[in-house]
């Protein structure tokens, strides 16, 4: 069984193909600059990368794009469409609407685009990859699979907010978190590392890269999470504010006689760690300048860091104990300064972290702690592609038996 994922930005289709019977990365590629002059294609099968501009004035013709290099006679890796036995999609936001993936059809793309109001620079880019695989791939099943359906096993009390209720009532004001496919898989494969019962573990997963998210995974279900009605909400993240006193956004907007799109456009865009530090979004650059003794860029790495511990141990509160915290993304994965300084001062809870599996996670499959330490502390490369294949794959198995 081979599953097509595609995952659409407003100007980019991220993808890969998968075979599922061995989960291997057959081809994975990405299509850039879509309704730009110059778009660009890189294509990789195996060792071998191909990168070439193209012309992509929409989704479709970026998505014919993609197809027409699965099929090429040189480097191929499929001779027929049929070969692509569904397609899976990430959906940024379905509301309360979906509790898992989904087969798609039109109630649900009715569904997809009524939360576009609340996901406007997401969920539309990932209806127009639906519409074009549909009309490209018009013989297979399409399967969406959303970022917030993980988080709505979340308790009342987690994901409403203490605004008037008809807020809630009739705009659906409500917390939805975020990052909920790279949350669940990391939560799965912490569990498979660790050979426990996933229905056993209390876990606090930490999705760290440009944006940032935090999760408590108690038995394997999502009890509360740091992102919000927006993904805005939580840790400072590349630009992006995270918690702010709400009172702010009106101080500034009177003293520096900003409209509410621009102030949104600043706690969206320009604040975070680019806010902070005056020099980047990107954790590496930050760092390299706080080398140099940048005191805004060491202030930036201070918050974050701070923050995150922050937030595992007031999710160690809600879980009433924690077995492991987990890593993950472009920082939680590559960046052991940061695991370290974050770890440091949680002691308290039992966590140790070993510095020289700090250095080389992989070496020891990702398992940084000690071996004295209480709550175990891993690092854990997302896979959201694969978990999105995996939910296309068994959904076309519970069709198949109906």
């Amino acid at each position: 069984m081979k599953i097509l994922v595609i995952n659409c930005g407003s100007s980019s289709i991220k993808y890969q193909l998968l075979d599922m019977e061995r989960e291997e990365v057959l081809a994975e590629g990405l299509v850039e600059k879509i309704g730009e002059q110059g778009s660009l294609l890189s294509h990789r099968t195996g060792k071998e990368v191909i990168r070439e501009e193209v012309t992509a004035r929409n989704h479709r013709e970026g998505l014919r794009l993609v197809i027409d290099h699965l099929l090429k006679n040189s480097g191929g890796v499929i001779k027929d469409l049929s070969e692509i036995s569904a397609v899976g999609h990430r959906v940024v936001h379905g509301g309360d609407a979906f509790i898992e993936s989904t087969l798609i059809d039109e109630k649900v793309i009715r569904t997809i685009r009524k939360y576009a109001v609340l996901a406007p620079l997401h969920n539309p880019p990932n209806l127009a990859g639906i519409e074009a695989a549909m009309d490209l791939l018009p013989e297979a099943p399409q399967v969406a699979v959303f970022d917030t359906s993980f988080h709505q096993t979340m308790p009342k009390e987690a994901y409403v907010y203490a605004l008037p209720y008809e807020f809630y009532e009739k705009y659906g004001i409500r917390r939805y978190g975020f990052h909920g496919t790279s949350h669940r898989y990391v939560a799965l494969r912490a569990a498979q590392i660790l050979r426990r019962n996933l229905e056993n573990l209390r876990m606090i997963t930490c999705h760290l890269g440009n944006g940032c998210s935090i999760t408590a995974v108690d038995r394997g279900k999502s009890v509360d999470t740091s992102m919000g009605f927006t993904p805005l909400e939580g840790l400072p993240m590349g630009t992006r504010c995270g918690d702010i006193d709400p009172s702010i956004i009106f101080f500034v907007a009177e003293k520096a006689r900003l409209d509410l799109a621009e102030v949104n456009e600043i706690l969206n865009r320009k604040s975070g760690l680019l806010g902070i530090s005056g020099v980047s979004n990107d954790v590496r650059e930050i760092k390299s300048e706080a080398q140099k003794g940048n005191d805004r860029a060491e202030l930036a790495l201070k918050i974050l860091t701070y923050k995150v511990r922050k937030y595992i141990g007031a999710y160690a509160a809600v879980l009433g104990g924690v077995d492991a915290v987990v890593f993950t993304a472009g920082i939680g994965e590559n960046e052991g300064l940061i695991r370290s300084e974050i770890c440091r001062g949680l002691e308290f809870l039992g966590v140790r972290v070993d510095e020289s599996r700090n250095a080389d996670p992989e070496k020891w499959q990702g398992v940084i702690s000690s071996e004295d330490s209480k709550i175990k502390v891993l690092v854990v490369p997302t896979r959201e592609e694969l978990m999105i294949a995996r939910d296309t794959a068994e959904i076309l198995r519970r069709r198949g038996s109906d």
